[in-house]
């Protein structure tokens, strides 16, 4: 395989670090300016934001990322990286809440109109969000593909920033944080991240299997173990924030339910 593009040139380091700040300080500053409008701003976001950040920067450039290319055990750390806890923090972070806090209403109702818009209402569906999300790494690690893009950097960095926006996605799409026009039921999601996750840990049994091409055994082993057991603990708390959601909207609904029959007036 040979070394990477973007690692060999020091100004993609640096492109990427002034990135790295930029997101950093703009959701500092935004999110003092929200607690000038309206109530401080949680201090949990800011950190899932930074760690979010941070796990994002570490499977795309740095020591992690430059193993990756001859060590498919470190690929796989920064898969796991990248693709499910990067996400996941992301998405606790509620940047695009925040951002919609920050700016004027014509832009907030612009961004809203987006949101609502019809290709984005495709793509956000869970079962859009989930082939996107696991269909693209069954298709990465089972086919020539993955040999390809540590020869291809302009490839390169499209699948990682597949892996990343895609596992984004999915996360968005199972766990209502952020703004979500375009609702689905607790059972629909259920059973979506429940066949995705299935489908996650079956691709890391075939992966320890199966080397993707150009991978020796002992290295496809020991990252089919850490996608498995990896995915688990990240996809561990996805379900746990996912049921503590349902049982809380159960919860309202409830008491919903036994306010109205109070209210209800008693038979004559």
């Amino acid at each position: 395989m040979n070394f990477n593009f973007f690692q060999q040139n020091s100004s993609f380091s640096l492109v990427l670090l002034l990135v790295i700040l930029i997101a950093l300080v703009s959701y500092t500053a935004a999110a003092v300016q929200s607690g000038d409008r309206y109530k401080p701003w949680p201090i949990s976001r800011y950190f899932y934001w930074t760690i979010g950040i941070v796990c994002t920067a570490a499977a795309v450039t740095g020591p992690l990322a430059a193993r990756a290319h001859t060590d498919y055990t470190a690929h796989m750390v920064g898969h796991l990286l990248l693709g499910m806890l990067s996400p996941l923090l992301l998405t606790l972070a509620a940047p695009i809440t925040l951002f919609l806090k920050t700016i004027n209403v014509k832009s907030a109702r612009r961004l809203t109109y987006i949101l609502k818009s019809q290709p984005l209402r495709m793509i956000s569906h869970p079962i859009s969000a989930a082939l996107l999300n696991v269909g693209g790494l069954w298709f990465l690690y089972t086919t020539d593909l993955y040999m390809a893009m540590h020869n291809n950097p302009i490839l390169h960095f499209l699948i990682h920033m597949h892996i990343w926006l895609a596992g984004w996605l999915f996360t968005l799409s199972i766990i209502y944080i952020e703004p979500t026009p375009h609702r689905h039921s607790f059972l629909l999601r259920a059973c979506v991240f429940v066949t995705a996750f299935a489908a996650h840990g079956i691709l890391s049994k075939y992966i320890y299997a199966h080397p993707p091409a150009g991978v020796p055994s002992e290295q496809a082993k020991i990252g089919g173990m850490l996608m498995y057991y990896g995915g688990d603990i990240i996809e561990i708390a996805i379900i746990l924030i996912f049921c503590n959601q349902w049982f809380r909207k159960s919860r309202t609904v409830q008491k919903l339910v036994n306010t109205s029959r109070r209210q209800a007036p008693s038979p004559q």
